[in-house]
Order: C-alpha cells, then structure tokens, then sequence
C-alpha cells in the first residue's frame, strides 16, 4: 500500500524529510478496523513527532493523527462498528499514523463520520475536537451552565482553537474571548463565535482590561503559553483553572499559582489510547457526540486550506505552513491517486 514517512529527523526544506513509500498490508488485531484511509489533516503533532522522534535506524515512522475514511475490515473481537461504516478518528501517537491508504485503529477511539460531512471535512475535526473537549470538560470542568463565567482561549484561530471555541460557545454559558494577531484570524474567530476577540500580540491585561474582561474564570492556553504565563496568572480569578496544550520552550513556575489557590491542567489527547485507560471508550462516545452535533448543525468544520492529494510533496507543504505559526484552522488532504 501507498504511505507517506520519514526515516531521518530533518528540517521540512529538505526533500528527504517525508518521502513516499509502499508498505506491507497491515492485519487487524482483535479490537482493530482496518480502515481505507480517504482524507487525512495534518496537526502540529505531526510536526513535532517529525523533527523529534527518530525511527529506528532502516525504518520508515508514518505520521498521520486524523483520519475520515471506510471500514474495510475489522478484528474478532469488534462490536461497534462493520466493514462498509463511515468513520472519523485521530488514532494513536504509538501506532502508525493515517498517512497511509490503509490504517488499523482500535474501535474505542472511533466515532462514525457526520452524515452532511464529507471525508475531507470530517478529517479536519477528530484531534482538535477530541482535544478541545477533554481540556474543556475532563480538565477544566467547564460548567454546561456556567452563566456569567468566562473563558480565555489563547491562540484561538489555529486547530484545536477553532472548535473549541464552537464547544464553548454551544454547549455552556461562558463569555468566550479568544486570542488573535491578524486581521484574517481575527474575523475567522468572530465567525466561529467568540463573544471578543484580543490582539495576542499586545499584553494580554491591557486587552482584557480594553474590553472590560480584567478577572477570568479559566483560560484555555494553545499556543505559546510560556511567553503569556505572568499575564494569566494575574488575569484568572483566585481559585481559577488554567489548561494547557503545548510544549512551553522555558519551564512554567507552579509556584506563582500558590497565592491564587489557581490549578493547573495538562490536555494530552493521546492518553487514553497510548495507556489504554479504562475509560479510553470516552473517545468513541465523544466523537459520536461530536458528530451529532455537526449533523445538528451545531458545530461546523474547520477546514482551513485543502492541500490535494496525500503525498510527500503535499505534506512537506502542510508541514511547513504549520511550522510557520500562520496556518487559520485545518489543513486537510484528501485521496492517494493512482
């Protein structure tokens, strides 16, 4: 079968750094759908894991973290789905990815794919949604009714910003205000639905003052959170969450949250999967409920920019736009060809 990989940890400018290749034919283990793989996007997962975690030396690492295609086959021990189902999910940082025309998965992290989706858009959701829920409502247990509270979403244009957004707008009562530098950004996330977006490229406790929003109950932290971290903690409320994504480049100081009684929460959405919790079920039922609420027409997809085909060529062009911090939403791919 056709896959895209790499073998070495290069910089994406270098043609090497992803390149085609044709793998053997995965078989499913007991609780697995092998899965023709029809539109995939790219998260900056992908990138890390490419700059950073080397492949055994003479093998390929296939990278891929979102996935909307058709159940060609499943193991003995399946229940939730059958050959022919239409599904969506973002797989497991520890098995090989989605950029591949055939990939197995395990049922519990899988959800069916919304009816007025199509496979592109579907690829688009299942990481950030996945992500976006978690932090919202495992980590920072978000209050459905949480009239008169608010939320901070910093980096709100890019991926997992832009549904979480939808999430809590839709679902709970929060005064949602996210975080965007650009003209284009700033419009992509007043149309998602925050009720005020805030120049991240200015002081945050300026912006939020500017807008009458000093004090927060939580902040949602996706991007760059240690460059922001002494403006959150002055801005969250005494006994205020704060939730975090990314990678921090210098060490985040745990004891500025004392004084506050102020928590801190880590979303990694591969947990579940990789440790296979007793909850890891969670995921299927979330993406099921996900998709009801894109049929519903409750959320929309984020869909930032269609790449074409999944080939090398294409990736390394994703993977450079992600590396470059400017990417609005989604980049998805769609089919192999040939």
């Amino acid at each position: 079968m056709k896959a895209v990989g790499f073998y070495k940890n290069l910089p994406i400018g270098d043609e090497q750094s992803l390149v085609d290749l044709e793998l053997p034919e995965p078989e499913p283990g007991p609780r697995d759908l092998l899965v023709d793989v029809h539109a995939v996007s790219v998260n900056p997962v992908d990138t890390k894991v490419r700059r950073n975690a080397a492949p055994p030396d003479g093998q390929a690492r296939v990278l891929g973290f979102d996935a909307a295609g058709i159940v060609r086959a499943v193991g003995s021990a399946v229940s939730l789905f059958k050959p022919g189902d239409r599904v969506w999910y973002a797989g497991s940082i520890a098995r090989p990815g989605s950029n591949a025309e055939r990939q197995l998965v395990d049922e519990r992290i899988v959800g069916r794919l919304p009816q007025r989706l199509d496979f592109a858009q579907g690829a688009a959701l299942p990481l950030t949604a996945i992500t976006a829920w978690e932090l919202l409502f495992d980590r920072l247990q978000v209050r459905r009714d949480g009239s008169g509270e608010s939320l901070l979403v910093i980096g709100a244009a890019g991926g997992v910003g832009s549904i979480l957004v939808q999430l809590a707008r839709r679902l709970t009562g929060l005064r949602v205000i996210g975080t965007a530098s650009r003209p284009e950004t700033r419009a992509w996330v007043e149309g998602l639905g925050a009720h005020d977006v805030i120049d991240h490229s200015r002081p945050l406790n300026e912006e939020l003052r500017r807008i009458g929003a000093a004090q927060i109950d939580y902040v949602a932290s996706l991007t760059q959170s240690d460059r922001h971290y002494d403006a959150v903690v002055d801005a969250l409320k005494p006994q205020g969450r704060l939730g975090l994504i990314d990678d921090p480049a210098t060490p985040l100081d745990v004891m500025k949250l004392k004084r506050k009684a102020l928590s801190l929460h880590w979303e990694m959405m591969f947990a579940r999967p990789v440790f296979e919790t007793p909850d890891m079920i969670e995921q299927h039922r979330l993406l099921n409920a996900v998709a009801d609420l894109v049929d519903a027409g409750t959320l929309v997809t984020t869909v930032g920019e269609h790449f074409g085909r999944i080939d090398a060529a294409n990736l390394r062009r994703a993977h450079a736009l992600i590396e470059s911090g400017t990417a609005r939403g989604k980049i998805v791919l769609e089919g192999f060809g040939g």
